[in-house]
């Protein structure tokens, strides 16, 4: 992950168009080892976003689904991507059984939907993406780079 390319900051997006986009642009500054935490309430476009990484990624993202019902997907391309919703985890180190910390490889990223039920983040670095209402389709979304 070169920092310089990441975008970081505050976005506002209008409709979910613009969200994948720039989940897109995130998505091509990505390498392989790099996890990325989303964060938001029901309808906020976490999956939506995804979708746009796993196009900046080059891949397919019209196969990009929620995986709430599986846990996780693993999309494969130029760099896999491990997709992984924790909406249904309790919390409590539940997602330790899912193996999310051998994760995502030097050929791989990790997106993580509904992070805030990680019970540890095992990764040396990270990026948390934030995502909220704003009203109407808008998205308030921010980015930012953590960890070592």
């Amino acid at each position: 992950m070169s920092t310089s390319t990441i975008p970081s900051g505050s976005f506002t997006t209008a409709n979910d168009t613009e969200t994948e986009a720039l989940g897109a642009r995130l998505g091509a500054s990505l390498a392989g080892g790099d996890v990325v935490l989303l964060h938001g309430d029901l309808g906020t476009g976490k999956t939506v976003f995804v979708r746009g990484m796993a196009r900046g990624l080059g891949l397919d993202a019209e196969e990009v689904a929620s995986p709430t019902f599986v846990l996780m997907t693993t999309y494969k391309g130029r760099l896999s991507l491990h997709h992984s919703d924790l909406y249904r985890l309790r919390g409590g180190g539940d997602e330790q059984e899912l193996g999310l910390e051998e994760l995502p490889g030097p050929d791989g990223v990790l997106a993580i939907e509904w992070a805030e039920r990680l019970a540890f983040e095992p990764w040396k670095r990270w990026i948390r993406v934030r995502l909220s209402h704003g009203g109407e389709d808008q998205r308030n979304i921010t980015i930012e780079l953590e960890g070592a």
